[in-house]
């Protein structure tokens, strides 16, 4: 049943990430989902939920069956799920084919939002808003484009989710 909320399942991906001047590295720490939502000033009612805080490269069949069994779980038939962009389309599929009737919209960053200069704002408010007009299916919403999930890769070279056929 929808609840009028759009469910938001963080999983970490460089969305979230933190650097470590010191070791200059990169790490999770929390999710940045609402600092972003009150600076970008959103007004959409969601419910935020952080699933695990994990690069998608180091996401297992067992975190993506977690996700959607979240998906599956969740009251609200709008859902936008933050995640690493390197396996964003792998997970959209295991979703696509066990998460039937919901409106799922999978968003990231390629560049942490601790930067300041992360596209991860705009692509929160473009998942945000695509969700809440998408006819159920998944979807991945990268760089003010939105894809089905059977017709995106994210390109190697350019680091740009584009279009397959």
């Amino acid at each position: 049943m929808d609840s009028g909320a759009i469910r938001v399942f963080v999983t970490g991906g460089t969305f979230d990430k933190e650097y470590d001047e010191i070791r200059g590295r990169l790490y999770f720490q929390d999710t940045h989902l609402p600092e972003m939502l009150r600076m970008g000033r959103s007004r959409v009612d969601v419910e935020i939920r952080t699933l695990m805080m994990i690069d998608s490269l180091e996401m297992t069949d067992a975190d993506r069956d977690l996700i959607a069994a979240n998906c599956l779980d969740a009251a609200e038939d709008r859902i936008v799920i933050t995640h690493g962009t390197d396996t964003m389309v792998q997970t959209a599929a295991l979703l696509a084919a066990r998460v039937p009737g919901k409106t799922i919209v999978l968003t990231g960053a390629m560049i942490p939002i601790a930067f300041g200069s992360s596209d991860g704002l705009f692509n929160l408010g473009g998942a945000l808003s695509v969700a809440q007009v998408l006819p159920p299916g998944v979807y991945v919403a990268m760089n003010g484009r939105v894809f089905p999930w059977d017709v995106v890769r994210k390109n190697p070279d350019t680091g740009v989710f584009e279009r397959t056929r």
